[in-house]
């Protein structure tokens, strides 16, 4: 595929890290993505009561804005710090515990219940800790592993779907030759091959 010189590179958990420490999230929307709420009867397909997930979730605004319209909402994402400000800027008292099967990995879950984010790689997850799901919110985790990473990333979305589910994908289109990324580069052919 086309991706210039990308196709080598490897941002680290370290680098993601850092670039919460020093708010350095020019990819954290605070209105929410536009394309989500235009998008949104597709994501739904008429059904309420869905699980929805938050690949690489960051502070999502929309986790909130799903979880008041009766969802439940489960995401994954490597910065505490992210998870932490998510339930404090939205003044929701959660609860914080150990996921067993994985270790060093922390589950903070909305006292309501409708919002369970882990704090891990989305690489240690499986159906068997998380379930499966209805719906998928993609704004900015394909785009962001690593070029290399793409088809272990895309099967476990697979693993994690359900049979009717719906997956919302917003990816971005540039020369790759002009920006190294994140966001990276994934043309549509890609895509195609990678979810089937």
């Amino acid at each position: 595929s086309d991706v210039g010189c990308q196709g080598d590179r490897v941002v680290t958990e370290e680098e993601w890290l850092h670039k919460w420490e020093v708010g350095n999230i020019g990819f954290h929307k605070e209105q929410g993505h536009p394309l989500l709420q235009k998008y949104l009867d597709i994501l739904l397909n008429g059904r309420s009561g869905l699980r929805i997930f938050f690949p690489l979730c960051g502070k999502a605004v929309e986790m909130k804005w799903l979880a008041d319209m009766g969802h439940s909402v489960v995401g994954v994402e490597v910065s505490e710090q992210a998870l932490k400000e998510f339930f404090g800027e939205h003044n929701l008292p959660y609860s914080e515990e150990p996921v067993p099967e994985i270790p060093g990995a922390k589950k903070f879950q909305s006292t309501s219940g409708n919002i369970s984010l882990y704090c891990c790689s989305i690489y240690d997850l499986s159906s068997s800790i998380v379930g499966k799901f209805d719906g998928f919110w993609d704004r900015g985790a394909l785009v962001a592993v690593n070029p290399r990473d793409r088809q272990r990333y895309v099967s476990l979305m697979i693993n994690l779907m359900e049979k009717n589910s719906s997956y919302l994908l917003v990816t971005v289109s540039y020369d790759p030759n002009k920006h190294k990324g994140p966001p990276f580069y994934v043309p549509e052919s890609e895509i195609k091959s990678l979810f089937g």
